[in-house]
């Protein structure tokens, strides 16, 4: 029996390798580039670039099948949360994290959700994909205090934890939507 259930899952799983060790291999020159950038007067701009293509690309996913009410609903939700919380968050620093760990969480959760419907066992999706992303924010954190530049700070983990649930909930509220809208194309 094969560890992973699909090549969809193997490939999810790669990717949210890959993901994690971009984020680790950063740590010891992230100060440095914050500073650069900050010096140039680019790091609002890098961080707003960084933010709109993540937004297009999940706009573009969203708007893959002609999206009905109830799901433009939930898209505009989506971006007006997003947008609350990046407005709230002062520190550009802080903002990554965001995108972060709302990757780890989306890559975690729907490799757990193939192998879940390819009929392996996963306890509750949803919050398995939590419970990861946030265990790898710890480790982010501890890693950090061993960096001569970087510190420990239980706020950063608070943050990677909120973006993991955010991720997770802004999913859950486009895929209720795509079902809304499967089920009403069904009864129609």
């Amino acid at each position: 029996m094969s560890v992973f259930s699909s090549q969809r899952e193997r490939r999810l799983w790669l990717l949210l390798f890959a993901v994690v060790a971009a984020i680790f291999s950063t740590l010891a020159t992230a100060s440095s580039l914050t500073w650069l950038l900050r010096q140039q007067g680019l790091l609002e701009l890098s961080f707003a670039v960084g933010a709109a293509f993540v937004g297009i690309m999940i706009l573009v996913h969203a708007l893959k099948s002609r999206p009905d009410r109830a799901r433009l609903v939930a898209i505009l939700g989506v971006i007006a949360v997003y947008l609350l919380v990046f407005v709230r968050m002062a520190n550009p620093a802080e903002r990554t994290h965001l995108i972060e760990y709302g990757v780890v969480a989306i890559l975690a959760y729907e490799a757990l959700s193939e192998r879940a419907r390819n009929g392996r066992r996963v306890f509750v999706p949803p919050l398995l994909a939590i419970f990861l992303a946030s265990l790898i924010g710890v480790a982010d954190e501890v890693i950090q205090s061993t960096v001569p530049s970087r510190v420990f700070d239980p706020r950063d983990i608070l943050f990677n934890v909120l973006a993991s649930v955010l991720a997770i909930s802004s999913s859950a509220a486009l895929s209720w939507s795509r079902h809304s809208l499967k089920a009403g194309n069904r009864s129609a």
